[in-house]
């Protein structure tokens, strides 16, 4: 009776609200990735794609009305979206529609995220919905908004933001909340040099994730107070928090407070080295960030490709298809090659005697017979020439590749290799 209770009471919640997910941004710091994609459509894990994570989550929780907010080279994500994600009933008011710029407010793109949400206002006017999700499509984590929901009323709160804990000595990178002994936001700083810590915890501080809900009316009423203001950014978090908080009830939500494993991993993964980590997270032998827990299912669209296979198994000679911790797809062909704590994407194929290790492989790349690669990222529909090796000469990859600051060769869509 009480689980019943405790449903009913969620829906009924979750049916109040709509989320907005920002999906404009450019990534150029995760370029070449992102050279021909937005960020949030990047493939994460082997198969799925960056935005799925946070879609994933709206679905898991039951909010199944959805604007995704897309701006920069949206064709990739946006084909995405209508392949994987084609799951809603209009006959039930379930949607999830693309906006992208209009120029319904004025002549202007999107010039921040809060302007993004502020020039679609119309279109939330058009629904009944009491609690606004605004969410980022670009990070990997896992959460239960219904929770989220649930603590912003307890709060009685105009605003509350998700923020995980991090070290004190950490958290100048990031934007730093500071709160009373109530969990009420008393002070935010972006970057701050010296971030103030949360009572009662001297070595730890908030910082924010990108992820806030807010009461209608509190939002609409800051969106066009903020779009009158010549000097705003208008960015959430330079500019809306800021202003709220010291008028307004704006309450922190801790992160990671409903438990589990991994209930308080969120990776933003806006570098190349932060992206080719989280992606190996998922590839060792205990992950925290749990891919298989059949209560929280992760959605993507896969296509039509056969099972994974291994091939030839001659170990006299050195020639044996084989995978050790690693993710390998549906469609990969490992033909006599060997493979080592790496992400295969659907369709790759690693040929005889070739060796791929520390490397993550997008849709349909071939490595070719006696190939070698270590610590790369390659994108999509790349041949390895056979014999070729990348990142073992760091030196020589740079003269044609990108290399990131710890030592990782990214390889952009399509590219056509030469073996020098």
């Amino acid at each position: 009776m009480l689980l019943l209770k405790y449903t009913i009471m969620k829906s009924k919640i979750i049916q109040n609200a709509i989320a907005f997910i920002l999906a404009g941004g450019v990534g150029a710091r995760l370029h070449p990735l992102t050279r021909d994609r937005a960020k949030p459509a990047v493939p994460f894990g082997g198969k799925y794609r960056v935005v799925d994570f946070t879609l994933s989550n709206c679905i898991n929780s039951g909010v199944r009305r959805i604007f995704i907010l897309p701006q920069y080279k949206s064709f990739s994500l946006q084909r995405h979206t209508i392949d994987a994600w084609s799951i809603f009933s209009a006959e039930l008011g379930e949607f999830m529609s693309h906006l992208s710029p209009q120029m319904r407010v004025g002549e202007d793109w999107y010039k921040g995220t809060a302007d993004a949400v502020y020039q679609n206002l119309y279109h939330l006017e058009e629904w009944d919905a009491e609690y606004i999700l605004i969410l980022s499509g670009d990070h990997i984590y896992k959460m239960d908004y219904g929770h989220f929901i649930r603590y912003h009323q307890k709060k009685k709160a105009d605003l509350t933001i998700s923020a995980i804990e991090v070290d004190l000595r950490e958290a100048h990178r990031f934007g730093v909340i500071e709160v009373d002994e109530t969990g009420r936001a008393v002070g935010f700083e972006e970057k701050p040099e010296k971030p103030k810590a949360i009572p009662g915890k001297r070595g730890k501080a908030y910082v924010s994730m990108g992820v806030y809900i807010f009461n209608r009316n509190a939002l609409i009423d800051t969106l066009n107070k903020d779009a009158a203001m010549e000097t705003s950014h208008h960015d959430f978090g330079r500019d809306i928090i800021p202003f709220m908080y010291p008028d307004h009830r704006v309450f922190v939500y801790r992160f990671g407070m409903v438990g589990g494993k991994d209930a308080d991993y969120w990776r933003d993964i806006g570098t190349i080295d932060a992206y080719y980590q989280a992606n190996m997270d998922l590839a060792s032998v205990n992950p925290i960030f749990n891919l298989y827990d059949k209560s929280w299912p992760i959605r993507t669209y896969e296509g039509q490709y056969p099972p994974a296979k291994t091939v030839f198994a001659d170990e006299d000679k050195g020639r044996a298809g084989k995978a050790l911790d690693s993710i390998i797809c549906s469609g990969v062909i490992i033909s006599g090659g060997r493979v080592e704590r790496s992400i295969l994407s659907p369709g790759v194929r690693v040929n005889s005697y070739a060796q791929v290790d520390k490397s993550i492989l997008f849709h349909n790349v071939v490595v070719g017979m006696r190939a070698k690669v270590k610590r790369a990222i390659i994108d999509k529909d790349v041949r390895v020439p056979d014999g070729m090796k990348i990142g073992y000469d760091l030196e020589k990859d740079r003269k044609q590749f990108f290399v990131s600051d710890r030592g990782i060769v990214v390889i952009p869509k399509g590219a056509i290799l030469t073996k020098s």
